[in-house]
């Protein structure tokens, strides 16, 4: 039986998981649901049915995990809690400064209801996440080191999106390269938010719209802007088409650690990712883990996870025998 799927949002994330969903062999895409005229959207999926978000709650007995798509400043905080009365539901909330009060919230919805919900998947918060539990236990005696980018964030955009006069936007992370080059050498160094990171947004303005006043609103954004040197360029619609139409992204976890009696023996663990499709690879995360909190919620296992609570076999589509014969 396939796990049946349902999409709350159809932007660059809810396509992104639609073609995840697709070269998933035990899934299969239901509906999608949207906040726009159903008849205006147009989905790839020809078996899947498109309908307007009033209409998700009248599909409890047709959707096995609904997978929401909406931006960490102001949709998922409302929606999660929301959908986790009726749904097991998986969500990329990606703001880190509040995720432990979204799990409060979202695991008092999830166990009253009886459901299984899955928060902040992705690659950060998400597959980064991991990287530093891992690199934390291996080397318990060591610093830490997250950079992203340079590529564009998503929750970052879709933040300056929200502003009031601002009709599109793209907003780009950097990685300071003295940083990271000090960080690989081995010279354990303390970095600032600052000293790590330059934020750089490209902006079309509404006709009309105070310049000055949206970059003084960007760049003082807290758990945004407000910590990083930020740039922001203001640009016609058509550049914007033109230069800052692909979304890519990637970045590193670095842990640098010492072992041995008298800790003179040294060790960097690095992982990175390139991603040409910040929304796709995210997507394809997403679905790994809607897997699991079907799984889980079969089990009877309810309440709110992270990716720090999933065992990794609860992610894959083959069974532990083979798993054990192909991969470990």
């Amino acid at each position: 039986m396939s796990i049946r799927i349902g999409i709350l949002g159809y932007g660059n994330l809810g396509r992104g998981v639609e073609c995840a969903v697709r070269q998933n062999p035990d899934m299969e895409l239901r509906a999608v649901f949207t906040r726009r005229e159903p008849k205006d959207v147009k989905i790839l999926t020809d078996t899947a049915k498109v309908c307007h978000v009033d209409e998700v709650k009248n599909w409890q007995k047709e959707i096995d995990v609904l997978i929401l798509c909406g931006g960490s400043a102001t949709d998922l905080p409302v929606q999660t809690p929301e959908y986790a009365k009726l749904f097991n539901v998986v969500d990329s909330f990606d703001t880190h400064a509040r995720i432990p009060e979204h799990f409060d919230a979202v695991d008092a919805a999830a166990r009253e209801a009886g459901k299984t919900t899955i928060i902040s998947v992705g690659w950060d918060p998400g597959m980064f996440s991991l990287n530093r539990l891992y690199a934390n236990v291996i080397l318990p005696e060591g610093k830490d080191y997250t950079f992203w980018g340079r590529g564009v964030s998503q929750g970052h955009s879709d933040a300056v999106r929200r502003i009031k006069g601002v009709k599109d936007a793209k907003q780009y992370t950097i990685p300071v390269e003295s940083a990271l080059a000090s960080v690989r050498a081995g010279e354990n160094p303390d970095l600032s938010t600052r000293e790590k990171h330059t934020r750089e947004c490209f902006v079309v303005l509404e006709d009309g719209a105070d310049a000055a006043k949206i970059e003084e609103e960007i760049k003082t954004m807290p758990n945004y802007f407000a910590d990083y040197d930020t740039t922001v360029h203001f640009i016609s619609e058509e550049e914007m088409k033109q230069a800052h139409s692909r979304i890519p992204h990637g970045g590193f976890v670095l842990r640098s650690g010492v072992t041995g009696w008298e800790k003179e023996n040294h060790h960097l663990i690095e992982y990175s990712l390139k991603l040409d499709s910040n929304p796709e690879f995210t997507s394809s995360v997403i679905a790994a883990y809607a897997r699991a909190a079907y799984r889980l919620s079969a089990e009877g296992d309810h309440g709110c996870k992270t990716v720090f609570d999933i065992a990794p076999a609860y992610l894959s589509a083959k069974s532990g025998e083979e798993l054990r014969a192909s991969m470990l």
